[in-house]
């Protein structure tokens, strides 16, 4: 067996929990099967999986090594496609996570603009706003925001966002706008807050304010809804809340002062091979974040 066939035999024993299953699928015996599986483990000094009489499970290595497997081959099928086409498209199934209020309000039009230039790729978006700098393995790109801790990631930079204060017309008139850091800690705010606690620490230039008096919720829509209604002081990143900028719902407050920039990462495993769908979504994500963001700042902080 060459050693596509091998991975596809691996992946196919993951699927169906089987390897006598998996090898019939092959046009192999059972022993043929369990043969190939053992000579795939001796070459890699690892077992990939636990056997026993009632179930087939992967171990730690064999989920990393199959997850690469499926990698490979969708790689090979998707490159076979376009050989026989002779176009550049892509295809296959593109799996995205990244934060709520980045889906939502950013992220959503340029996946809307990918897909239409790639009608070929099918996209999988997992958004929430408990993501952790953890990457799962069913997952092609991550998208964060913010200083990345892990270094075991693989980390491309696409573009800088920004942090504003904001509140609504109605919040400034009854309670004025802070002359200060300190000012603005005793003022009503709004919090997101996570497993971690509230976010009630906002750096503000090159000072730290903890928020004293506060709201708080883990869903960042509501956050900004409380603040287009007046209940508060928000600090947002500029994306969530740039339509409600432009329309007048929400107004800066001491912008750019009071505004701090957080890197925008696309992240991955250092073993994931990136298909030309992947690598074409990433370039295509920068291209279109760095546009965004830098055309939101200059239009609303000057």
């Amino acid at each position: 067996m060459n050693r596509l066939s091998d991975m596809q035999l691996l992946v196919d024993a993951a699927d169906l929990g089987s390897l006598s299953s998996a090898g019939r699928r092959a046009g192999l015996s059972p022993a043929a099967a369990s043969a190939c599986v053992q000579r795939i483990e001796a070459a890699l000094g690892a077992r990939l999986f636990e056997r026993t009489t009632r179930q087939l499970r992967l171990t730690d290595e064999g989920r990393a090594y199959v997850a690469s497997c499926r990698i490979a081959i969708e790689t090979m099928r998707e490159a076979e496609r376009v050989v026989r086409s002779g176009t550049e498209s892509v295809s296959g199934t593109l799996r995205v996570s990244a934060p709520s209020d980045m889906g939502r309000n950013l992220l959503v039009y340029i996946l809307d603009r990918f897909m239409q230039l790639n009608p070929g790729v099918r996209v999988v978006l997992t958004l929430s706003d408990s993501l952790s700098r953890f990457v799962p393995d069913d997952v092609d790109v991550a998208i964060r925001v913010g200083s990345l801790e892990d270094t075991d990631l693989v980390a491309r930079h696409l573009a800088d966002s920004w942090r504003v204060v904001c509140a609504s017309p109605s919040c400034i008139s009854e309670h004025g706008l802070p002359g200060s850091a300190d000012d603005l800690a005793h003022l009503p705010a709004l919090v997101i807050t996570t497993k971690a606690g509230p976010r009630n620490e906002w750096r503000l230039g090159d000072a730290t304010v903890r928020m004293l008096r506060y709201h708080e919720c883990s869903d960042s829509e509501v956050i900004r809804t409380w603040a287009v209604l007046g209940r508060g002081f928000a600090y947002r990143q500029l994306w969530a809340v740039a339509k409600d900028v432009r329309e007048g719902r929400l107004v800066l407050v001491n912008a750019p002062a009071w505004s701090a920039p957080a890197p925008i990462h696309a992240v991955y495993h250092p073993n994931t091979f990136q298909p030309p769908r992947v690598r074409r979504f990433v370039e295509f994500l920068q291209a279109e974040m760095r546009v965004a963001m830098s055309g939101d700042a200059t239009e609303l902080m000057g």
